[in-house]
């Protein structure tokens, strides 16, 4: 954020109410007092301070609970950051006390934006299309918490009634013909009973190619286990239930992940994005809401430490030395770019440089690190000069993605 500002408001947002801190350049506190979350309050306290200059609003939430204060600011015509909340936590440090007050958040906030500028984060102006993508990002972050947990859960039950059935059916429980087959079939009792031509006929519906064999392997694991478990009978009866809801969930994925590329058609930075080997609908967006046009980050090791990818070197004398993988970062942006090192396998120049650092002896997970470690390089130039991926050569070791 650049100078010139006469006032630093520090907003510690809240649902129902917020508190707010204004200081002067000086330090001098020119407001100190809960805020209401109205329009008409936040409007009455952001024009009383502009009479002592140009107001920055500094918030550590800027959306959800914080949308209002900072719609509200750029309708007046007011800058607006945010401060990360670890960057928070470190600074509250070098505040004395150790109070954890809403008071106390409020001004640590206003005071970093006056005395360390470097911490904050712009929020992008006017961007309506963030903030409903962001919206549509979010209900699919929910629906796939869902997904997860539903599978696991007839991956459980299979489990305890019938592991060999477990071990052909759950690693493709997700799969159309799968999830007709448990809806239609139940458990292992219903699906001995349905027999091989009626199984043979659900299956190849879902799936054309593949469903005569996974027929054969539901079969032969049947053949494996002749007792029946204790529970058998109730869960033949919720198996049909698990099945239908999690088909409902994958749709409704498959209906947001429309939506969404429907949005980042309309962004201008989707294209670039997506133009990267790996980078997926459902990525590109996670990576435009946490990131942006990527102009907050200098450089593309400031984006690769905010995303916790970057290694911490650690060395206290001749006892401590060398690198370690970062435990911090933005969690959501790093898994976003370590699914995208994963998916981008299948592209020659980024499975070169994971197999080079297989090579050295980096396991498979520190691999994927590296490779987008390496990508972070690549997607910070393309939208620092907004162009697309330019494939390289496999045998160009430095410029390989």
């Amino acid at each position: 954020m650049h100078g010139g500002f006469g006032v630093f408001v520090g907003l510690d947002v809240g649902k129902d109410g917020h508190h707010a801190v204004g200081l002067a350049p000086d330090g001098k506190r020119l407001h100190d007092a809960a805020l209401p979350n109205t329009e008409a309050k936040l409007r009455g306290l952001f024009d009383k301070l502009a009479r002592h200059g140009t107001v920055l609003v500094v918030v550590d939430q800027p959306a959800s609970i914080g949308a209002l204060p900072v719609a509200v600011a750029r309708a007046c015509g007011h800058q607006v950051a945010y401060l990360p909340g670890l960057a928070m936590r470190r600074i509250a440090d070098l505040h004395p006390g150790t109070a954890k007050t809403d008071a106390r958040d409020a001004y640590v906030i206003a005071d970093a934006a006056r005395t360390l500028p470097h911490t904050l984060r712009r929020v992008d102006t006017g961007d309506e299309a963030l903030a409903e993508l962001e919206v549509l990002v979010g209900y699919d972050d929910d629906l796939a918490g869902e997904v997860t947990r539903i599978s696991n859960r007839i991956r459980g039950l299979l489990t305890q009634i019938h592991p060999a059935l477990e071990r052909v059916l759950g690693p493709k429980v997700q799969h159309p013909a799968v999830l007709e087959l448990l809806s239609r079939c139940g458990g292992p009792a219903g699906l001995r009973k349905a027999g091989r031509a009626k199984l043979t006929e659900i299956a190849k519906t879902r799936a054309p190619r593949m469903g005569k064999r996974l027929v054969e392997q539901i079969l032969a694991a049947l053949d494996e286990q002749t007792v029946v478990v204790p529970g058998t009978t109730a869960a033949e009866t919720i198996l049909p239930r698990l099945a239908d809801n999690l088909r409902d969930l994958l749709r409704q994925r498959d209906q947001v992940a429309d939506e969404v590329e429907r949005m980042l058609d309309d962004h201008p930075l989707a294209e670039v994005l997506t133009s990267m080997p790996g980078i997926g609908v459902r990525t590109a967006a996670r990576i435009l809401l946490e990131v942006g046009d990527g102009a907050a980050f200098p450089t593309p090791g400031h984006l690769a430490a905010y995303a916790g990818l970057a290694p911490v070197t650690r060395r206290s004398g001749s006892s401590i030395r060398g690198e370690h993988p970062p435990k911090g970062g933005n969690k959501q942006l790093k898994r976003a770019f370590f699914l995208a090192a994963f998916a981008a396998l299948a592209d020659p120049a980024s499975r070169a440089y994971y197999d080079r650092k297989r090579a050295e002896g980096k396991k498979h997970n520190a691999a994927l690190i590296c490779l987008a470690r390496r990508r972070v390089d690549v997607l910070h130039a393309m939208l620092r000069t907004k162009t697309p991926y330019q494939p390289k050569p496999a045998d160009e070791p430095r410029l390989a993605a």
